[in-house]
């Protein structure tokens, strides 16, 4: 409980107390109350941001997850020869740093010097460029998908592992197909993982930093310093010296994660869903 309170609730407090101030050239830093909270609803560049990443959250999540649970059902199945050299392959990118996957992924979108850049020498093609402002969303998700399918699948894969095979065997007595177990079985037993995978899914969405700040470099004119609500958050704070403002961003963040996370939890747990 003391570490907790130390590493966890300590911090959180002292953003809280953050909020409630403003540093200005006269007078210094002053209680100003919800007046950052106010000054924040009504930031342009916070909705864009925020805009953003629940764009990123509605698209690349469903996506992801859709695929990881192909690929669990597939291992699962017991009919895919190699099932383990899958799992493990597919789990591999999962091990690789967020920084160097990244770097990784960059140097290959890049059109001059990567391999999109290679395939346009080569076939004498144009192909569009993955991070101009138009695509630079969908090539970030699409890092975010090669990095945490494997993490995601794994969650399911586990959840399939434990199910009684006296269902199994009911299911093969009447009958029943591969879809139809998968259907009444196999997704209704695993409804925990799924719940748990979406929530994780959905905080890390809104917490998205890693990707675009690496990016920002290589994609000066598409990745702003306000992209996402983590990076507009850490520019305010580490260039703008805004550390008030900084973290009245942050709670508003951390509020919105934590009620949209509450809200599918008990979604996901209805026992009539």
């Amino acid at each position: 409980m003391a570490v907790f309170t130390l590493v966890f609730l300590a911090p959180i407090g002292y953003s809280i107390y953050l909020s409630l101030f403003r540093d200005q050239l006269i007078g210094g830093t002053s209680f100003v109350g919800l007046a950052n909270y106010q000054q924040a609803l009504q930031d342009e560049q916070f909705w864009s941001a925020l805009g953003r990443v629940s764009l990123f959250l509605v698209v690349q999540v469903p996506i992801m997850l859709f695929l990881a649970l192909l690929v669990a059902l597939a291992i699962d199945s017991g009919r895919l020869y190699g099932k383990n050299f899958f799992r493990i392959t597919i789990f591999m990118p999962y091990a690789v740093p967020a920084v160097v996957a990244t770097l990784m992924w960059g140097f290959m979108y890049g059109t001059r010097f990567g391999l999109v850049g290679n395939i346009n020498d080569a076939f004498g093609v144009s192909l569009p460029d993955p991070l101009s402002p138009a695509l630079v969303l969908a090539s970030i998700g699409n890092i975010v998908t090669w990095e945490f399918v494997g993490y995601n699948m794994l969650i399911f894969y586990s959840a399939l592992r434990v199910i009684p095979h006296s269902l199994y065997e009911a299911a093969q007595i009447d009958g029943a197909g591969q879809v139809r177990v998968i259907t009444a079985i196999k997704l209704p037993a695993i409804r925990g993982a799924l719940v748990i995978a979406t929530i994780f899914s959905i905080i890390g969405s809104f917490q998205l930093f890693n990707e675009p700040s690496i990016l920002q470099s290589l994609a000066p004119n598409a990745i702003t310093t306000y992209f996402t609500p983590n990076l507009f958050t850490y520019s305010l704070s580490f260039s703008g010296q805004q550390h008030n403002y900084a973290a009245t961003v942050a709670i508003i963040m951390g509020l919105l994660t934590m009620v949209i996370a509450y809200v599918v939890q008990l979604r996901g747990m209805r026992k009539d869903v």
